[in-house]
């Protein structure tokens, strides 16, 4: 039987958005699916994610899971075993946060404005940031995104900082099917995402023939199919995968994303 690797991005995907990020969790329906997902023979589900190992961890509770932490430096695998980045990439991360602790400071003085720290990444929001104070936002945003320590994504409200500039998601995932010697051609991978992030994992699996799923319409990934939430990517994935319980949610392939 060929596997095929199911992999979902977090927040904004298997979670609602959130005023509050702590208080992310689970959609309900996508706690059930990722259940099914396992239990059925020959697949291989993964969540992956820019927050941090342990955080992601506490937030899917769900036994049989491939956990991916910080975009995919670091992997919990089902039966405990980690996968850690090397001497190097730890401290290039953190090189790069210290030659950007003079900017983060003037972004932090931004009324409005909130720097989560993932470890791996920083997350700068500016949901709270309001209109009159944005213009002194932007500047120090566009800074940042020109340096060369650091690499930038845009997400909903949210710009996320990768303290390893050769990284992203689809680095991420492709080094988790190494470690497994899983082949990800023929059309083996189904990617779900929201943000710029998950747009390069699903050109990545797009390019070997898999199935991109775009929740909310975002990022833009011409080929992917749009769903407009948690709900719907469950019903959506649970008629990718033959599985039963899709309410008829109706996946639409747009030419843009």
């Amino acid at each position: 039987m060929n596997r095929r690797l199911w992999t979902f991005d977090f927040d904004g995907t298997l979670s609602p958005i959130v005023p509050v990020r702590t208080e992310a969790r689970m959609h309900p329906a996508c706690r059930s699916l990722l259940h099914e997902l396992v239990r059925a023979p020959g697949n291989l589900v993964a969540v992956l994610s820019s927050r941090s190992l342990e955080d992601l961890a506490s937030r899917v509770p769900v036994r049989g899971v491939f956990l991916g932490g910080g975009s995919g430096l670091e992997w919990r695998l089902p039966g405990g075993h980690r996968i850690v980045p090397g001497r190097e990439v730890v401290r290039s991360a953190k090189n790069a946060r210290t030659r950007i602790v003079p900017l983060l400071e003037k972004i932090s003085s931004v009324p409005g404005a909130d720097i989560e720290d993932k470890r791996w990444s920083l997350a700068v929001h500016y949901r709270r940031v309001p209109p009159n104070e944005r213009a002194a936002l932007v500047p120090l945003l566009d800074k940042v995104r020109r340096h060369e320590d650091v690499r930038v994504f845009e997400g909903p409200s949210v710009v996320e900082i990768l303290l390893v500039p050769g990284w992203d998601k689809a680095i991420g995932i492709d080094h988790l099917c190494r470690f497994l010697r899983f082949d990800p051609s023929g059309g083996r991978t189904v990617y779900a995402g929201d943000d710029e992030n998950d747009g390069t994992a699903m050109r990545w699996a797009l390019s070997r023939k898999g199935t991109a799923l775009a929740v909310g319409n975002r990022p833009g990934v011409p080929g992917a199919r749009a769903v407009s939430g948690p709900a719907s990517l469950a019903n959506a994935v649970r008629r990718l995968a033959s599985l039963s319980g899709s309410e008829g949610d109706v996946c639409r392939r747009t030419a843009s994303g």
